[in-house]
Order: structure tokens, then sequence, then C-alpha cells
């Protein structure tokens, strides 16, 4: 039996599997509604999250257009973990802050190798929605942070 060479289109099909795989899991043992108590114990579980990870707010770190921003705490060696900046507009809503986690979950995990389509695949199979309705939540999310005047 001939086998073909493994091709970057398999890794991404297998990497969007695992995504699937870890979402159901995760969906299983912690149940769809993650509010922030539950998140901070999906955090420490090396089950579902690669490395340390934290949340933080801080607004200073993430882009003007986000909620959140991923950060390596060690630029050369992952296992020293990560850090989730999440905008501060959300310090006093905490419980819109699972579902932007869980999107920035797959950097933490994956890596570069992972995009856009995962997190938002990861996300929305964690939550037991549609990954459409997933980006539409993220979005609104993200639009409600007050946007700084325009300097004159």
């Amino acid at each position: 039996m001939e086998t073909r060479p493994l091709t970057i289109e398999d890794g991404k099909k297998a990497l969007l599997h695992h995504v699937v795989e870890k979402g159901i899991a995760l969906r299983d043992k912690y149940g769809p509604f993650i509010d922030f108590d539950t998140l901070q114990k999906i955090l420490k579980d090396s089950a579902f999250v690669r490395y340390p990870t934290r949340v933080e707010f801080k607004s200073r770190f993430v882009e003007p257009g986000f909620f959140a921003f991923t950060e390596q705490v060690a630029a050369d060696d992952s296992s020293q973990g990560f850090v989730i900046y999440v905008h501060e507009h959300f310090r006093n809503r905490i419980n819109d802050v699972p579902a932007m986690v869980l999107y920035h979950l797959v950097a933490v995990n994956y890596g570069a190798a992972a995009t856009g389509d995962e997190a938002e695949l990861f996300g929305a199979t964690v939550l037991g929605i549609k990954k459409e309705d997933y980006y539409r939540l993220l979005c609104a999310l993200a639009d409600q942070i007050p946007r700084p005047a325009a300097s004159r």
C-alpha cells in the first residue's frame, strides 16, 4: 500500500479536528455556561491549557479594535506561560471574559499554527453555538469598547 506525503492541508485538517475534539471535551467537563470562576479552573487544567496562563485587565497591551492580546511570558520559552491581557472595559463585565479568552486559548495551545478559524471553531464548540454566532458575539464585544476621542 502506497502512502502519500502529508501536506500542509492535511495538517490544517488535523488541527481543526483536534480543536473540535478539545472543545467538545472541555464542554463535557465544564458545561456550556462558562463563567469567570469556571474559566479560572479551565486555565489551571492542563488537559485543556497547555501552558500556565493567566488573565490580566490591562488595556495598554490591547490594540484598538480588539478586546484582548496574548503574550508569551518568556519570548523563547513557552513553558514559562502566557498572559491574556483583556481590555479594562470588561473588568466589571467579568462573565463576558470567558468567550474572549476561549478565542485566545488556541494561540496558547497551538501557537502560530493556529488561525482565527481554529480559534472561532474552538470557542463556538465549547459554548455550543455556531461558529458564525460566536464570531458575531466577539465582534459585538469588541465594538462595545469605548473609542478614544479623536485628537483635534
